[in-house]
Parts: C-alpha cells; sequence; structure tokens
C-alpha cells in the first residue's frame, strides 16, 4: 500500500483506464507445412483407395479437427511455380516463375514481407526450391535447389561455412552452408525444433513455413521404413492400364494414336524414353523378361512403396512438431495448414509425376486447423494456390495487398459459406513444353462441373506448335476420373461457348494473354477448332512423329551405341 500511496493520482487513473479496456485480440501463430510432391491420393482423409492402408494419421487427425479442402487448385503443377505463386499471390505471369528455373528475389517474397510488417516472427526451413535465397525471413535454413535425400547440405543465416556440393555434373562451393547427418525429413524437423528451443522470438507471433522435400521422387526414404508394406500389395487405380477410347484427345495420343509412346512419361514401357523400369532405386530389381503387362505391375508397386515410405516419414516428423507445440502450450494458438506444391500420379492413366491439367497433379491438399475461429468440416469451394497468401495475411489481420491477385478464403474457412461473388472457376497454366516428362504445354479451366483443356503445344517463346494442338472438356459429375472427352459431344455445346469465355476472361484478368508471350498466338490460332484446324494439328502429329522417330534411330545408331559404351566402362573403371 505504502508503495501504491507514492503512484501520482494522475498515473493511478490512467492505470485503471487501461485495466478497463478490452485486451487486444492476440494474433494466431502460423504453421504453414508443405510437402513436396505429397498428392491428396495418398493422405487418408481424402480418402480413396489408399486410406485403407492409413498412410497419414499424423495428418489425419489434423483434419478431423480441422477443414479439409476438397477443390484446392494450383495455377502451375510444378515446383518452382507453384511456390512462387503460394509467396506472391500472384499467376505465373505476373510473378516470373512459370519455369522451374526461376528465382524469386527478396522483393518479391511478399507473404514473408507482409508477415514482417505485421510484426510476426517469420522462419522457413527445408525445401525452399526458388533460387535466390529467402532473405525476406528473419531466418531461414533451406535446401540448395532441389537438395539431398541423405546427409543434406542447407543454406543458413548466419552460418559462415562453406560446403561442396555436386549438382548438375558440377562441384560447386555453397557459402553459408551447414551438411547434417540422417535423412532429409528428419534434418527438416530436427531443424524446425530447434528454431522453437533457440532462435524463434516468444515475444512475437510466429510464422513458420516447414517444407519437406519428401515425397518429390525419386522417393528416397530413411533406411527405417524399409519393412514398411513391403508385404503389401498396393490397389492400383482402374484406369492405369488402359485408355479408353474417348481418353484424352489429338494432343495427348497423336493421329490415329501414334504419339503414345511419346507424349506423358510412363509407369510401364509405354514411353520407352522415360518410365519406372529405367529410374528409381526399385528398378534394378525388375524381371524384364516378364510381359509388358507383369513389368508395369511390379513398377507400380515399387515406386508407390517407395512413395509412401517417404511419406510415412513426412508424417511421422510432423508428429513430433505436433507434439512440441502441445507441449509448450502453442497448439491452440496456432494455425495448422498442410498442402502440397501441388498434386501427383500415383500411376492414374499410367503416367508419371505432374504437370498435367488433370484433377491428380492439379488438385492440392489443403487442410488447416484453428479450433478458435474453424470447425471441423469439408468444404467445395474453388480456391486456388495464389489465394494462400492473401488467406494466411487475413489471419495475420492484413488487408490483403493491392498487387496480389489472390483473395482470402479466410471467411470461407471459418463459415463454410462462399460469398456471393466469390470465383466459381480455378485457372491452370502449364508452361514448360514437353520439358522432362513430355507434356504438352496447356491451359485449362476447372469449374465444380467441368473441366476444359486447351493443348496448344507451344514452347514459350515459340509462336508456332510443335505438337499437335486439341480440346478436352470432361464432365467431373459423369467422369470424375476423367476417361471420356467429351468435347466433340454437341450436347456439350453451350457448356463449351461458355467455358471458353470464362477462360478467355480469367486468362486477362491473371495477365496471360499479355502478347509479350509468343505462344498466345497458337492459342489464338486454334481458339476456334473447327476442321481445317484439326487437320493442321493431324500434321503436326505426323510431323511431330518424324522428328522423334529420326532421333530415335540417330539415339541408336552404332557411332551413338559404342559412345554409351565407352563412357560405361569409364565409369566402371572408376
Amino acid at each position: 500500500m505504502k508503495l501504491l500511496s507514492k503512484i501520482p493520482l494522475t498515473l493511478g487513473i490512467g492505470l485503471l483506464t487501461a485495466s478497463a479496456l478490452p485486451a487486444a485480440p492476440k494474433r494466431p501463430n502460423i504453421l504453414f507445412v508443405m510437402s513436396d510432391d505429397h498428392t491428396s491420393q495418398s493422405i487418408g482423409a481424402y480418402g480413396g483407395r489408399l486410406a485403407v492402408l492409413n498412410p497419414t494419421p499424423t495428418i489425419d487427425s489434423i483434419a478431423k479437427e480441422g477443414i479439409l479442402m476438397e477443390n484446392a487448385f494450383c495455377q502451375n503443377a510444378i515446383c518452382t511455380p507453384s511456390r512462387a505463386s503460394i509467396m506472391t499471390g500472384q499467376s505465373s505471369a505476373v510473378n516470373g516463375c512459370p519455369t522451374l528455373g526461376d528465382p524469386l528475389p527478396k522483393e518479391k517474397q511478399y507473404l514473408a514481407l507482409e508477415l514482417d510488417k505485421a510484426g510476426y516472427d517469420t522462419a522457413i526451413v527445408g525445401k525452399w526450391h526458388l533460387d535466390a535465397l529467402p532473405e525476406a525471413f528473419h531466418y531461414y535454413k533451406v535446401l540448395p535447389g532441389q537438395g539431398k535425400y541423405h546427409n543434406p547440405i542447407f543454406l543458413e543465416k548466419g552460418q559462415t561455412g562453406t560446403q561442396p556440393y555436386r549438382s548438375g555434373g558440377q562441384t560447386i562451393t555453397l557459402q553459408s552452408a551447414v551438411k547434417m547427418e540422417g535423412h532429409s525429413s528428419d534434418c527438416i524437423a530436427d531443424s524446425a525444433l530447434e528454431w522453437f528451443e533457440t532462435k524463434r522470438n516468444p515475444e512475437k507471433p510466429f510464422y513458420l513455413s516447414l517444407h519437406f522435400k519428401a515425397p518429390h521422387d525419386m522417393f528416397e526414404y530413411a533406411p527405417r521404413y524399409e519393412e514398411y508394406l513391403a508385404d503389401v500389395t498396393i490397389p492400383e487405380p482402374a484406369n492405369m492400364r488402359q485408355r479408353g477410347e474417348h481418353s484424352g484427345s489429338l494432343a495427348t495420343r497423336g493421329a490415329n494414336d501414334e504419339l503414345i509412346p511419346y507424349i506423358g512419361t510412363s509407369i510401364g514401357l509405354r514411353n520407352p524414353r522415360r518410365n519406372y523400369t529405367n529410374s528409381g532405386a526399385w528398378a534394378k530389381d525388375l524381371d524384364l523378361t516378364k510381359s509388358e503387362a507383369e513389368i508395369q505391375g511390379d513398377a507400380y508397386q515399387g515406386y508407390l512403396k517407395a512413395y509412401l515410405r517417404c511419406v510415412k516419414g513426412v508424417d511421422d516428423n510432423l508428429k513430433r512438431v505436433i507434439d512440441y507445440l502441445k507441449a509448450e502450450g502453442l497448439y491452440d494458438n496456432t494455425i495448422i495448414i498442410y498442402t502440397g506444391d501441388q498434386g501427383f500420379y500415383l500411376g492414374e492413366h499410367d503416367f508419371m509425376d505432374k504437370r498435367w491439367p488433370y484433377e491428380e497433379s492439379m488438385r492440392m491438399p489443403f487442410i488447416v486447423r484453428y479450433p478458435e475461429t474453424i470447425k471441423p468440416g469439408k468444404i467445395d469451394a474453388i480456391v486456388e494456390n495464389i489465394d494462400y497468401a492473401p488467406t494466411i495475411l487475413d489471419f495475420a489481420g492484413v488487408k490483403t495487398p493491392s498487387y496480389m491477385q489472390g483473395k482470402s478464403f479466410k471467411s470461407i474457412l471459418e463459415t463454410g459459406a462462399e460469398p456471393q461473388d466469390w470465383k466459381k472457376a480455378a485457372y491452370y497454366h502449364y508452361w514448360m513444353h514437353m520439358a522432362s516428362h513430355d507434356n504438352p504445354a496447356c491451359i485449362a479451366i476447372r469449374t465444380k462441373q467441368y473441366k476444359l483443356i486447351q493443348y496448344y503445344g507451344a514452347p514459350i517463346n515459340s509462336d508456332q506448335a510443335e505438337t499437335p494442338p486439341a480440346w478436352e472438356l470432361y464432365d467431373l459429375k459423369k467422369d470424375p476420373t476423367e476417361d471420356n472427352n467429351v468435347y466433340d459431344n454437341p450436347e456439350y455445346a453451350g457448356v463449351i461457348e461458355e467455358l471458353k469465355q470464362e477462360l478467355k476472361n480469367r486468362r486477362a484478368e491473371l495477365g496471360e494473354d499479355d502478347p509479350k508471350f509468343a505462344f498466345n498466338k497458337v492459342i489464338d490460332e486454334f481458339w476456334n477448332y473447327g476442321p481445317e484446324k484439326r487437320a493442321r494439328a493431324i500434321e503436326i502429329s505426323h510431323e511431330y512423329l518424324q522428328s522423334k522417330t529420326k532421333a530415335r534411330k540417330q539415339e541408336n545408331s552404332p557411332k551413338k551405341q559404342n559412345g554409351k559404351a565407352g563412357k560405361k566402362a569409364k565409369a566402371n573403371a572408376k
């Protein structure tokens, strides 16, 4: 009482007045977890043929206590472009990252910059894959490029050491680098826990991007998972072994199916250049004297088990982080978001990788837990990866910046109701024509019932189609696996007209129709796909087949084969 009596009257009134005021709302922490190539088909909460294997109990527990988004989509199903759209809230055409080799400089790392201004302590740990360092974050510890699965090297803020790093056939010296021992998923979780314990500012709300490299191919799992699923036969997708008569189009099959071996890498031997019988650790154990059907089945079992073992490692390590949040009393005041950077093919259509505009790669898992304002359930509202940054910022109390093209769906998560003016379609554009996995460049629009695709088949800087342009339309209510292209069905003429207009509108809105992109000339040229354009597309199919046949003959020439044999002998000698 004596001490209190010495407080000036005016100060005492000020203290009383302050205590009477309502406390400012406590801003939530945010944990954004993203695993590379982790597709919704391999998450138990999404159901499907693999759910019976219970591959993701930790992720499923988050979904059970939160919201599972059924219609979350990326605009470009490849690592760097999707990550750039998430970080910027912008389309590939605007943020400048439409391909794997495009950097996202500090001044464009908008999500981190805006959270910093809002008073958040920001960090990123794991796979970044946006070339330029994530310097907009207060702390980073990220893999260089794709990174290594085992004994990974990280680029860490504040480190002064160097590390030799083998990439693209060359050894370079990495600055600010540190090497860890063990599997990347373990090392990434260890690094996140270390940040929580020793580097996080407890006086600020935190934002942590926790990005696992797994389960990106070639699916190198931790040795302790070797026996996981060893004696299990993984169920196959119904459409892995056969293409229906109306599956795909001239763009994906060629005239009279002449391009089937060349369009899209495969599980079995369909694409001789690249498939899961000639790549991956399991390939060495395949018996190639069996029938093609048996070989395809064995390759599927080999790569799916490797993939799911990587998923198991992610799920187990996420549990370690969740357990830490619970132990420290941070769990319920932390918005937990789980996603992948895009989808991935698990045998469907006999495709490898992602890139395609079909559901398996375009759809992203997206799960949010925050019991303070979000009730458990499922929502089928259409959201895109350009909407993620605005939504995260909204939860942090930040209004969506005018330069972002995405929109916050925070209110949808909290109410389950779509605003009257909410988007009715998701846009898609794969730019990297025939790169790595032989996928033709394409654009698409996807509503809750339909998907319209235009394969324009031209490289980024070309105004000429290299592979045959064509259109596809899928009625997703009748054909959820996209096995029946109904573009030529006259009953859908009105639907096609509406979707083409929607596609045109979204392209304008997102800056994708800019004349500076040479391929837009091809898109326009084949927009109205009458008999004349179809005939030209058939000619292009024949021309492309001739080029591939010629290339294969050169590849199999005695001179080329002798060169390969010499290189192999030198390698064996080493």
